[in-house]
C-alpha cells in the first residue's frame, strides 16, 4: 500500500512516535515525515521522570531519544507545541490546534494516554499534580524536599517510584490506596507486602482501604486530602496516580474502531488501512495469550513502532515479543515479563526476606508471567519460557538451587 516516498504524518512525539520516525528513515523511507508533538521538546524517555528526573540526575537533553538536530538532518519535520484536533479520513487531512492542517498518505497515531483525574471537590486546586510529562516532573520536583509532605493518591508503580524519590529528597511521603493492598490490580499479595514493608523501612506511610472524596485548600492551594471516613491527610502537594486513559478521541470521532484504545492488528494497522496506531493508545493483539489488550510500557511502544515502520516500508514483520516492563525503587529492580492471564497456580522462587526472589504465574505447566526482584536470570529465562510456551517442571522452578538455565532446558 505504502511506497517509500509516501508522506507519513505522526501524531504524537512520545517514545512510540519518535521511535517510529527514526525507524522509518533507518528502514529506507524517503518520503516526507511530519511529526506533531504537544510538548515543546523532542521525544524523550519517560520512565526516568519518576526517578532520575526528580532526583536531579537527568534532564530533557540527557533523556532525549535523539538530539534535536537529528530530525532536521533526517528530513523529519518536527512540529512542537501542537495538538491534532480533528481527522478527516476522506480528505486524508489532520487539523491542528493552530488552525493549520496537514495532509497525509499514511498516518500514525501515537497519541498516548493521559492521567485519570479524580472527579471530586477541590480537584482544581494548585498543588494537585500528575506525572506524565517532563513539565509534570518539574512541578513535582519543585514540591519535594526537606520539610515538605507529599500525599500520593494511588498505590501503583508510578506512585511508589515517586514515594521512593520523595524520600530520597528528604520529603515525607504518604500513599493513599483505595484497595486493601498496594498494586492490587497488577501484582501478587507477596509482592504487595514486600514493597509495603520495604517502603515503610524507608519512612513512607500508607493508608490502605482509603477512598479519597475531596481535597482541602487554602488560598487556592491544596493543604489536605479528604477521606471517606472523615479524616483529612495534611500535605503540601498531592500526586494523583490512579491510572491512565488512552487518548483515542481523535480516532473515535473519525470513525476508527476503538475498544478502550484504538484497535489494531499485528502490523499496528487500524480499521483504516492508511492509519496505524502505536504505543499506549493502541488496543493490540497478544498472540501468546490469544487476546487483545492495551499495554502501557516502553517495550510495547518500541515493538509497535517496529511493526508500523516495517509495514509502511514493506519490510517483513518483526518477530513477536514477550511483553515486559520494569520498576526501580530504592535499590530494588523489579522486572516483569508477561501478564498473569488465566493463571491457576503461583510459585515463589527464593526468599523475599533476602530482597532477591521471583514469583511465577502458571497456567498448567506453562509460565504466563514472572515478577522478579533483583533476579535477572529468573526474569530472562522466565521471559524465554513465556515466549516458547514450553512445559516446565514446577519442582525445579520452585527450587533456587536449580539454575534457571536448567529449568528452561
Amino acid at each position: 500500500m505504502s511506497s517509500l516516498d509516501a508522506h507519513v504524518v505522526i501524531i504524537g512525539a512520545g517514545h512510540a512516535g519518535g521511535t517510529a520516525a527514526a525507524l522509518l528513515r533507518q528502514y529506507g523511507h524517503t518520503g516526507l515525515i511530519t511529526m506533531i508533538g504537544e510538548e515543546p521538546i523532542p521525544p524523550y524517555q519517560r520512565p526516568p521522570l519518576s526517578k532520575a528526573w526528580l532526583k536531579g540526575e537527568a534532564d530533557a537533553d540527557s533523556l532525549a531519544l535523539k538530539p534535536l538536530e537529528f530530525y532536521a538532518e533526517n528530513n523529519i519535520d518536527f512540529r512542537p507545541n501542537l495538538k491534532a484536533v480533528s481527522l478527516n479520513r476522506g480528505d486524508k487531512t489532520v487539523t491542528l490546534s493552530d488552525g493549520s492542517s496537514v495532509s497525509y498518505d499514511v498516518l500514525i497515531l501515537a497519541t498516548g494516554a493521559r492521567a485519570i483525574k479524580l472527579p471530586v471537590e477541590g480537584a482544581d486546586l494548585d498543588g494537585l499534580l500528575e506525572l506524565r510529562t517532563a513539565a509534570d516532573a518539574e512541578k513535582l520536583k519543585a514540591a519535594l524536599g526537606p520539610g515538605k509532605r507529599l500525599a500520593i493518591v494511588g498505590g501503583g508503580y508510578i506512585g511508589l517510584e515517586a514515594a521512593a524519590s520523595a524520600r530520597k529528597l528528604g520529603a515525607e511521603a504518604v500513599v493513599l490506596e483505595r484497595e486493601p493492598r498496594l498494586l492490587a490490580r497488577v501484582a501478587t499479595e507477596t509482592l504487595s507486602s514486600f514493597f509495603q514493608a520495604y517502603h515503610e523501612k524507608h519512612g513512607v506511610t500508607f493508608e490502605l482501604g482509603a477512598s479519597v472524596v475531596g481535597f482541602e485548600g487554602q488560598d487556592g492551594r491544596v493543604t489536605g486530602v479528604k477521606l471517606a471516613d472523615g479524616r483529612v491527610i495534611a500535605c503540601d502537594a498531592a500526586l494523583i496516580g490512579v491510572g491512565a486513559a488512552p487518548n483515542e478521541e481523535l480516532a473515535k470521532e473519525a470513525g476508527l474502531e476503538c475498544a478502550r484504545g484504538v484497535t489494531v492488528n499485528l502490523e499496528a494497522r487500524t480499521s483504516d488501512p492508511s492509519i496505524f496506531a502505536i504505543g499506549d493508545v493502541a488496543h493490540r493483539p497478544m498472540p501468546i495469550y490469544d487476546r487483545m489488550f492495551r499495554m502501557e510500557s516502553v517495550p510495547n511502544a518500541l515493538e509497535q513502532a517496529k511493526q508500523a515502520a516495517s509495514a509502511i516500508t514493506g519490510r517483513p514483520a518483526p518477530a513477536g515479543e514477550v511483553p515486559w516492563q520494569w520498576s526501580d525503587q530504592y535499590d530494588l529492580k523489579l522486572q516483569i515479563a508477561g501478564y498473569a492471564f488465566d493463571v491457576d497456580e503461583v510459585l515463589l522462587r527464593g526468599d523475599p526476606a533476602s530482597g532477591k526472589f521471583a514469583i511465577f504465574h502458571l497456567k498448567g505447566d506453562q509460565v504466563q508471567s514472572v515478577e522478579a526482584i533483583n533476579s535477572p536470570p529468573e526474569f530472562m529465562m522466565g521471559r524465554q519460557l513465556i515466549g516458547n510456551r514450553k512445559a516446565v517442571s514446577k519442582e525445579k522452578l520452585a527450587d533456587p538451587s536449580v539454575s534457571m538455565k536448567e529449568v528452561a532446558a
